[in-house]
Formats: C-alpha cells, sequence, structure tokens
C-alpha cells in the first residue's frame, strides 16, 4: 500500500513507464504509435539511460534480426553522424546527445508524454494491482495514475517497491564491477592510431583513417600498452588500481573526442549499497583526474586534450534482478535456447566484469547464432499489470551479462509494447497475456 496519503494527482495514462532508458523508450515509443497515452517518468533530464548519464556509447554488436524500433533508432541517429564503422565489426557509434535527441524526437512525434526530473518513491496495490505510484518533482508530491506499469529502472526499482522478488550478484553476492565513464576532446586521433598501431597492438582492429577507432589496455593480459601504463605508475601519474580496466572509443560527431570506458570501480563490489555508490563517485572523478594527467603527459596524441565531460551516473552493468514467471539460466546461451512464448533474441557474449576474477567471457556466438527470451521472464507471479524490460528481467547473473546490451533491451522493450497493446485488444492482463500469441504476432524480424 502507498505509504504517502493525500498528494495530488498529476493524470492518468494507458500507460506508465519509470525509466527512459534504451528499453523504456523503447516500450513507450511502440504504446504511444499504437495511440496508447503514454508517459515516461525519467529522474534525469535526458532519455537513453545509461547511453546519455553513464556516456555508455558505442553500442555493442549484435549481428541476429531485430524488431523495427531498433532500425528507428539507427536511422534518426544516423541523422546527426554515421553510426557503423567501416571495417565491420557491428559496433554502432554514436554520441550521447545523438542519443537523447533521437529517442526523444521519435517519441514525441508519435505524441508520447515525458516527466523529466521526477523520482518515483512510492507504489500504491490493491488487489494484485498497481493503481498508481507516487513520484517526487520540483512541485513536490504527485500520485500517477495508469492501467499498465513497466519498470523500466534498471535497478527494479518499482518491483522492488511492489514487493516482487529480486536477487543481485553472483553467488557471492559481488555485482558486476562498475564504470565512471568521462569524454577528452581535442585529441590528435590518427597520431594516437598510429602510435598504438607501431607497438603491434592486437586488439584494434581499426587501421583506417578517418574510421571508428578504439584502444584498450587490462593490466597482466598482455596488452601493447601497458608498459607505458606502468611508467605512468612508475612517474607517480597513476595508482596501480588505475591499470585494472582502459578503454576508449571514437565519438562520430565529435572530430577529436573520445569516450572512455573506465576507471574501474574496482573496491565496489556491492553497488546495491547507497553509501558504497558515493564512494564509487569520488574514487571515480579522482580516478579520472589522474587518467586524464596521464595522458596529456605521456600518450601520443593527446598533448592537447582536455577534459570534455564526466558521467554523471556511474555505469551500472549489473544490480538487482526481478525473479519472474521464468528465470533464464545461462544454459541459454550454450544451447542457443528457444522457447514457444520468444518476444526477443540475443547473441551477446557472456560478458562479466568480475570484481573477483577480472574478465569473465563466455565463446562468442558465430553470425547467425542467437538464442531467445521468453516472455515470462518479463512478468512476474504476484502482480497483473506489471512488466518489467531491460537488464533486470528475470535471468541468473550469468545470463544478464549477455541480455543487458543496448540492441538486445531495445527488442525487449518493444516487445514489452506489443504485449501491453494485444491486452488492451484482449482485454486480459499482462500477467495472464498468452505470451505463445505474443510470440507469433511480433516474430517477424527484419
Amino acid at each position: 500500500m502507498c505509504a504517502v496519503k493525500n498528494i495530488p494527482v498529476l493524470d492518468e495514462y494507458d500507460v506508465c513507464v519509470i525509466g527512459g532508458g534504451s528499453a523504456g523508450c523503447s516500450t513507450a515509443y511502440t504504446c504511444a504509435k499504437y495511440g496508447l497515452k503514454t508517459l515516461i517518468v525519467e529522474k534525469s533530464t535526458k532519455l537513453g539511460g545509461s547511453s546519455n548519464n553513464a556516456l555508455v556509447t558505442p553500442m555493442m554488436r549484435s549481428y541476429t534480426k531485430h524488431h523495427p524500433n531498433f532500425y528507428d533508432l539507427v536511422n534518426q541517429l544516423n541523422t546527426y553522424a554515421h553510426t557503423e564503422d567501416q571495417q565491420g565489426s557491428g559496433q554502432i557509434w554514436f554520441s550521447a546527445e545523438a542519443m537523447n535527441n533521437s529517442w526523444e524526437s521519435l517519441y514525441t512525434n508519435v505524441n508520447g508524454h515525458i516527466l523529466y526530473d521526477t523520482s518515483l518513491i512510492d507504489v500504491n496495490i490493491e488487489n494484485g494491482t498497481i493503481v498508481s505510484i507516487v513520484v517526487d518533482c520540483v512541485e513536490g508530491l504527485y500520485e500517477i495514475k495508469a492501467k499498465h506499469f513497466v519498470d523500466a529502472t534498471g535497478d527494479a526499482k518499482l518491483s522492488r517497491l511492489s514487493g516482487i522478488p529480486v536477487e543481485h550478484g553472483d553467488h557471492h553476492l559481488e555485482n558486476q564491477i562498475s564504470s565512471l565513464r568521462f569524454e577528452m576532446g581535442g585529441i590528435d586521433i590518427e597520431k594516437f592510431r598510429a602510435y598504438v598501431f607501431s607497438l603491434n597492438d592486437s586488439y584494434s582492429i581499426h587501421r583506417t583513417k578517418k574510421d571508428y577507432f578504439e584502444a584498450a589496455m587490462v593490466v597482466h593480459k598482455g596488452f601493447a600498452m601497458e608498459p607505458l601504463f606502468q611508467k605512468g605508475v612508475e612517474q607517480g601519474y597513476l595508482i596501480p588500481s588505475d591499470l585494472h580496466y582502459f578503454q576508449c572509443y571514437s565519438i562520430p560527431d565529435k572530430p577529436g573526442g573520445m569516450s572512455f570506458n573506465c576507471p574501474h570501480i574496482v573496491m565496489m563490489k556491492d553497488n546495491t549499497n547507497a553509501v558504497e555508490r558515493s564512494k564509487a563517485y569520488v574514487y571515480g572523478h579522482q580516478a579520472i583526474q589522474r587518467l586524464v594527467t596521464f595522458l596529456k603527459a605521456m600518450m601520443p596524441g593527446f598533448e592537447h586534450s582536455f577534459l570534455l565531460q564526466v558521467a554523471n551516473q556511474l555505469g551500472i552493468r549489473e544490480s538487482w534482478r526481478i525473479v519472474g514467471q521464468y528465470q533464464m539460466q545461462e544454459d541459454a546461451y550454450a544451447t542457443m535456447a528457444r522457447f514457444e512464448d520468444a518476444i526477443a533474441r540475443g547473441d551477446w557474449y557472456i560478458d562479466v566484469h568480475s570484481a573477483s576474477q577480472s574478465l569473465v567471457h563466455q565463446k562468442s556466438y558465430q553470425k547467425g547464432d542467437y538464442y531467445e527470451i521468453p516472455y515470462r521472464s518479463l512478468i512476474t507471479n504476484e502482480l497483473d499489470n506489471l512488466i518489467v524490460v531491460g537488464r533486470c528481467i528475470s535471468a541468473t547473473f550469468l545470463m544478464q551479462a549477455s541480455i543487458r546490451i543496448i540492441p538486445t533491451c531495445i527488442d525487449i522493450g518493444e516487445a514489452a509494447g506489443e504485449a501491453i497493446h494485444l491486452c488492451e485488444v484482449d482485454k486480459c492482463s499482462l500477467k495472464k497475456l498468452d505470451g505463445k500469441k505474443l510470440s507469433k504476432l511480433i516474430n517477424n524480424y527484419r
């Protein structure tokens, strides 16, 4: 039951989506296209979730076919800058700003509603149905009513407030390592590219000038740049933990700009703790300053570089996951599982940035390989009108490490939107919707 009483109702909607990340935007976009009155409640001031707030660019490669929303988004991103690299790695690269503008344009053009700068704080449940939520915005508290609710928070916050059982972390209750990403400008990328390949680096495949460029260094893994980073430690620019993980990508509509998938916050093993997350921000800010100083002083191509921005949100790879009607196990990856109620496909490898074991990777698929994600992993046993999308669907720690990438989350979100529309047509609840029927309706992949 809702703990806060006597607060005004903001409005009533057909669909209320909590969280404007890749999965939430895709769900809302689908619902709005069907003419359903749809609201996204977003705690930040941009759409795109981690793509914007955590500066997570680019999308990881996915060779499987996708639902239409994925292609709508890529086409919209291409109006800002070409997104795919010339070497055919399958990655789609973009700027955070282009991601926000793309989702916002797509969604508002189909009459979607957005409530920015607004946080979920409570939920009102009656007889197994979410009646309303309570949010905190600039005016204070409001109640929002809807027929269907979507948990796209990434941290399963709506589900947890609603009493849905959740899990987090591995069997030691350790989460995947989080990062605090940043961007730099003023880089001579061609000089940096030439330097990396002068070391006979075997990581990057991007030799073509003016093409996308990616570079990395993981300590004690034989990376060609490690000796330079070790010198950075010796000369006092870096500390040993800064060498845990380093990775950077070019940004298509920011000439001379690169996005950094680091530093890893190695000391935070439980990111579900608010105090630990706050400590992680402090550590991350200090580590970024060390990395920027080191790169300017010692890395060829960075002599005239400067810090552009630091993410305002940690890059959380995994936190809470619901325990839904069906929990996907890691053998679904190994067996390329198929389901009668399949609603999306995944083909990214099991990609664990482990707090205790460093990188843990399952063998990658070949082109054309995929596993399926069942509708039952998006819904719960407890509530009639709740559907969960994105990285916090019902899956084990290892299986979630494959599901969590942006293209898969977009497809999951679109499937959820289709489920809501089908519920409207069939006059049934999300919990009782025939997943097999949904699967037959939406599995015409492009």
